[in-house]
Formats: C-alpha cells, sequence, structure tokens
C-alpha cells in the first residue's frame, strides 16, 4: 500500500472571487484567500486549491482549458514516498515543494503530485433506511440537514488522448488497480491504498460525446456526501443561491452503484456530488460494461443516448481477452 487517494486538485481559474463564491455555497471550508489563490478543505482534510490563471504556482501541464491542472495523491508515508520518488526519479524530473510533496509531469504532459498525509477518520451517520417487511428505523425520524458538507475528493476524471498510455502509466508507475471497463468510454481505476471503485477515471479522448474533443483535459471531480438525502439538501441549497444544476439531475450509476449529481463549476468542468458508491479492494474482480448500459440504473433526465431500454451486457474482464475502449484496446487484466 502507498497512494491512499486524492490529497489536493489544483485548479486553474480565470475569475477567483467567482470561484471562492462557488465553492463556499458547495459545501467545502474555506481556510484562506489570497489575491490570486484560495484553498478549501473537505472533512476529511483533502484540499481543494484555486489558482489564477498566470499564478507562479501553476502547474507545468499540458491539459488545455480551466480545472484541475494537477492531482495530487496522498501517500501513506514517507518511506512510500521515498520508494516511489526513487523509481520516478530515473527518468522524472521530481521538484519538492515547501509544504514536501514531490510534483512531476508525465510523458503525456499530466501534472501529479504526490505528499505524504493520511486523511481524517471520518464517523459517518446516515439514517437508516425503512422498507416494507424491514424495519431499521423505529420510533425515529430521518436526519434534518442544513446543507451539504463534501466529506472527501473521492475521484477526478480527466479526457486523455491515448486512453492506453494513461492506464499503463498509472498501473505500473504508481500501481493503480484496475477497477472496471466502460467500452467506447474509459476505464476506472482505483489507488492502491484505497477503497474508493475508482480514485480516476481514464476518460477516451477519442469517445463519441460532444465533450470529448482528443485532448488532456479535465472534466469534474466527485465530492462525497453521506447519502442521497444530503445530495438533495444540496441541489435544492445551490439553486436558491443562484447555481444552476446539470441537466441529468440526481441519477445512480451502475458502474459504482454511486448516487449522483453533477454541478457545473465556474473552476472548469463539473463538481459531482457522489453517496453510497461500491467499496472495494484487491478482492474485486474487474468488469467489462457496455456504455449506456453501465453509466445509470436510473436518471431523473435522461439524455437522448439513454432513452432506449438498456442492453443488459456485462461481462468479467479476463487474461485473455483484450477490451477496446473506443479506437484503443485495452488489456484489462493485465
Amino acid at each position: 500500500m502507498a497512494i491512499l487517494g486524492i490529497r489536493r486538485l489544483v485548479y486553474v481559474v480565470d475569475s477567483l472571487q467567482t470561484c471562492v463564491n462557488f465553492f463556499v455555497d458547495y459545501g467545502l471550508q474555506l481556510l484562506s484567500t489570497e489575491s490570486d489563490s484560495a484553498l478549501f478543505e473537505a472533512r476529511n482534510g483533502s484540499q481543494v486549491r484555486l489558482l489564477l490563471r498566470g499564478h507562479p504556482d501553476m502547474p507545468a501541464s499540458k491539459a488545455v482549458g480551466l480545472g484541475v491542472h494537477e492531482c495530487v495523491w496522498a501517500v501513506d508515508s514517507a518511506q512510500s514516498l521515498d520508494r516511489l520518488c526513487t523509481a520516478l526519479s530515473r527518468d522524472h524530473h521530481l521538484q519538492r515543494s515547501a509544504d514536501g510533496a514531490v510534483h512531476f509531469v508525465t510523458p503525456f504532459g499530466q501534472a501529479i503530485g504526490l505528499e505524504v498525509f493520511t486523511p481524517r477518520r471520518l464517523a459517518g451517520a446516515p439514517s437508516p433506511y425503512n422498507a416494507p417487511g424491514h424495519i431499521n428505523r423505529l420510533n425515529e425520524p430521518r436526519k434534518w440537514i442544513e446543507r451539504p458538507v463534501p466529506k472527501a475528493i473521492n475521484h477526478v476524471v480527466w479526457m486523455f488522448p491515448d486512453v492506453n498510455e494513461a492506464f499503463a502509466y498509472y498501473r505500473d508507475r504508481l500501481n493503480f488497480r484496475l477497477t472496471d471497463v466502460q467500452t467506447g468510454f474509459g476505464l476506472y481505476v482505483r489507488a492502491d491504498g484505497a477503497y474508493e471503485h475508482h480514485n480516476i477515471f481514464i476518460a477516451d479522448g477519442h469517445a463519441i460525446s460532444p465533450s470529448y474533443d482528443n485532448t488532456l483535459q479535465f472534466q469534474h471531480a466527485n465530492f462525497g456526501l453521506e447519502d442521497i438525502d444530503e445530495i438533495m439538501v444540496g441541489k435544492n441549497f445551490l439553486e436558491r443561491r443562484g447555481h444552476a444544476v446539470g441537466p441529468w439531475g440526481l441519477g445512480r450509476h451502475r458502474i459504482s452503484s454511486e448516487a449522483f449529481l453533477y454541478v457545473p463549476c465556474p473552476a472548469g468542468g463539473d463538481a459531482e456530488y457522489g453517496a453510497d458508491g461500491d467499496a472495494v479492494d484487491d478482492g474485486w474482480k474487474a468488469r467489462v460494461w457496455e456504455a449506456s448500459f453501465g453509466t445509470v440504473i436510473y436518471v431523473h433526465n435522461p439524455p437522448d443516448w439513454l432513452q432506449h431500454e438498456p442492453s443488459w451486457q456485462v461481462a468479467y474482464a479476463t487474461p485473455e481477452t483484450s477490451h477496446h475502449v473506443g479506437r484503443a484496446a485495452v488489456h484489462a487484466a493485465d
């Protein structure tokens, strides 16, 4: 075990105050602001840093557009960090910042950081569910929630020009694990010390989608909430403050099982509220999903390409099978 999940997302933005206002309303805790930067925190200590375009700390990333230009990954110990850095230093230029994080750029132009960090322990207490014939909450109302408070940053999504190259890098250089394959769209991958279904979705930039344009580009970040109630409280809270939510509305993915709500973010891409996703470890077996079947179990406002009845197509990945993601082939169980 070495990488535990996301420590910090570094956004490059054009309007700092607009983005600060958004993330305050979104529920993150504002730790500090400067004329050209701001720092926010989720409940477990993971962070969002906003940098005004041109800031001297801007990552040396080839990502285009606004959004996350660097992900700093949480490493479990100084020994693990040294081991990773020793291997990376053979063919990477590593830079250490004042906070102890190590920064580098991949061969395909993505800025990555590594920092020793232990997330705070969380003590979640979602309301028990009642169902016909199954009482879990007797003489007790559901919990009332005033506003959403993101507990953790669960995953981040970029589009990649070469999905095979990106996946091989995360697998071979950073020891990430493949969780699932969504044919035609990309790969769900988790850090070796994480239990989230995925910490990064490696989206295929060649996929047939209006937002995929074959560039290295940020798409969205997922912020974990307690349950669907907190997601919907968050939706109402944001709308009362003038923020629009995404056109899909509330839904639940079939891949990862997670309930979701996408919110357009002025810092770039979407900020996704998520809850009740699958927890997995190395006992999980990767699956290969037909794209639309894997996308949702249900969604409030399905787009045109999800209006048809889904084709129930899913299978386990095997070492003998080469699974195609868009125009790229990925050996899923290597």
